[in-house]
C-alpha cells in the first residue's frame, strides 16, 4: 500500500525490548497488519523500558535491533514492515508518549495505532501521560495467552474510553505463540527454546553466543547452520536455498557423490550474497582473495568466492565444500562432481523459472556433464543478450565440457 497524493496511511507501532523478538511478536504483527489493515508497521525496539530494567547480559542495543530487522524481514512485506531506532538514538528511558509526539511530527497526517499484548494493556492508565499517548494513537491489544479472559480486557478498554476518549481495538491471534521474552531467555540458557523463534533470529543468536547459548560454530549440525545462513541472507533468498539444498542432495544421491557434502555445501553458497561492493572488497582484502577486472566491477561475482572464505573460517568447511562454494557462480574447467552438483542445482533449483528450465532439470538426471554445459551455454547466451561481459571462466568451463564430450 502506498500513499498517492495526500492520501493518509493507518501506521502501526509496536514497541518493546525485543530480547529477543520470537514468533509471538511476529504473529501479533501479522495479525495486526491485516485486522487493522495497516499500510506501514514500525517495530520500535526500547533502550531502556521505563516498566522494567533490562536484566544483565542482555544484548546490545544494536543487536536487539539487528535481531529485530531480521524478525521484520522475515514477515516478507518489506513495503509495509519497518524497524524504527528512534528509542535506540534517544538518551533516557524510552517513554511511549515521547515516541507517539516524535512519530506524529513525522507522520503528521496519518492514523497511528499502538499495538501492545494485554500485559502491557492492563497498565496502561498507569504508563507517563497516558493521556497523550491516548490522544495520539489508538490502541490495538491483544491476549498474551488462550486462558485470558475477555471480559478483563473489554473491562480495561471501557474503562479507558469513558475517562480518555480512547479509541481502542481488541485483537485475537489466530496463531498464538504463548512465551514470554523472560521465559524464552530462560530456555536459551538451558539448551533449549529455539522453536520459538525465527530461525533466522537463532542463528544470529548462536553466532553471536547471546543468551548463554554457546556453539562451536565448526560443529554446528544440519538445522543449525541453516539458522546461521538464513540469518546472513534476506528472507525472500531462504525459498532459493532450501530450493538448492534439496536439489544439491537428490542429484548428489543420483551421481555418487557425498549427500552431507552437497547439502552444506548448498546450505551456506549463497551467505555472503547481500554484502555490497565495499564491504565484499574487504573480505577479499581480508581473506588474499585475487579479483581480476571484470571481478573488481561486478559485485554479483563475488559473493561465490567470499561466501566460500566465510564458510571455512567461520563454519570449518573442508576444501571440497569451500571449492563448489567458489566456483558455483561462474563455473570453472575441469569441475569435480561436487562442484557440479552444486552449479547446476543452484541454476535449477525449484523456485527458478525461466525459458528452458524443465529441459535443463531432465537432463540434469540424465547426464550431469550435459547439464552443467547446457547451463553455461544458456548464462553466456544470457550476458550477450543483455549486452554484458561474460566471466572467462564460464567460457573455459563450457570448452571444457566440449572438448570432453567429444
Amino acid at each position: 500500500m502506498i500513499r498517492q497524493g495526500e492520501q493518509t496511511m493507518k501506521i502501526g507501532v509496536y514497541g518493546g525490548t525485543f530480547n529477543p523478538p520470537h514468533l509471538g511478536h511476529t504473529a501479533a504483527a501479522r495479525s495486526a497488519l491485516e485486522a487493522l489493515e495497516l499500510d506501514k508497521l514500525l517495530f520500535v525496539p526500547a533502550a531502556l523500558p521505563p516498566h522494567k530494567e533490562l536484566p544483565g547480559g542482555s544484548p546490545a542495543a544494536e543487536q536487539r535491533l539487528e535481531m529485530t530487522e531480521i524478525a521484520a524481514d522475515g514477515l516478507l512485506q518489506p513495503q509495509r514492515t519497518e524497524v524504527c531506532a528512534l528509542e535506540l538514538s534517544r538518551p533516557g528511558k524510552s517513554y511511549t508518549a515521547d515516541t507517539l509526539c516524535a512519530l506524529r511530527e513525522r507522520y503528521p497526517d496519518d492514523e497511528l495505532w499502538l499495538l501492545m499484548g494485554s500485559d502491557m494493556f492492563r497498565s496502561l492508565h498507569t504508563w507517563w501521560k497516558p493521556e497523550v499517548i491516548l490522544e495520539t494513537a489508538g490502541i490495538c491489544a491483544f491476549a498474551r495467552s488462550r486462558t485470558e479472559r475477555a471480559d478483563a480486557l473489554e473491562a480495561q478498554a471501557a474503562s479507558l474510553r469513558e475517562r480518555y476518549g480512547a479509541r481502542i481495538q481488541l485483537m485475537q491471534i489466530p496463531e498464538l505463540v504463548e512465551i514470554s521474552s523472560t521465559e524464552l531467555r530462560e530456555r536459551l540458557a538451558q539448551g533449549e527454546g529455539e522453536r520459538f523463534l525465527p530461525p533466522a533470529v537463532y542463528g544470529y543468536i548462536l553466532m553471536h553466543s547471546l543468551y548463554h547459548v554457546e556453539r562451536d560454530l565448526t560443529h554446528l549440525s544440519d538445522e543449525e547452520l541453516r539458522c546461521c545462513s538464513y540469518s546472513m541472507i534476506k528472507a525472500k533468498r531462504i525459498a532459493h536455498v532450501k530450493g538448492t539444498e534439496e536439489e544439491a542432495v537428490r542429484l548428489a544421491a543420483r551421481w555418487d557423490v557425498d549427500t552431507e557434502q552437497a547439502r552444506r555445501a548448498a546450505i551456506l553458497h549463497d551467505c555472503t550474497k547481500y554484502l555490497d561492493m565495499e564491504d565484499q572488497l574487504k573480505l577479499c582484502r581480508k581473506y588474499g582473495i585475487l579479483l581480476d577486472d571484470l571481478e573488481q566491477e561486478a559485485v554479483k561475482l563475488l559473493h561465490a568466492k567470499t561466501g566460500a572464505a566465510v564458510a571455512r573460517d567461520m563454519f570449518g568447511v573442508p576444501d571440497e565444500i569451500y571449492e563448489a562454494i567458489f566456483w558455483h557462480t561462474t563455473g570453472k574447467a575441469d569441475m569435480t562432481p561436487l562442484e557440479k552438483v552444486l552449479y547446476i542445482a543452484d541454476y535449477m533449483e525449484p523456485t527458478r523459472d525461466f525459458p528452458g528450465v524443465e529441459r535443463l532439470r531432465r537432463l540434469a538426471y540424465e547426464d550431469l556433464d550435459a547439464a552443467v554445459l547446457l547451463g553455461c551455454e544458456m548464462s553466456i547466451q544470457e550476458m550477450a543478450e543483455r549486452c554484458l561481459p561474460v566471466h572467462p571462466n564460464t567460457v573455459k568451463a563450457r570448452d571444457w565440457l566440449l572438448r570432453t564430450k567429444g
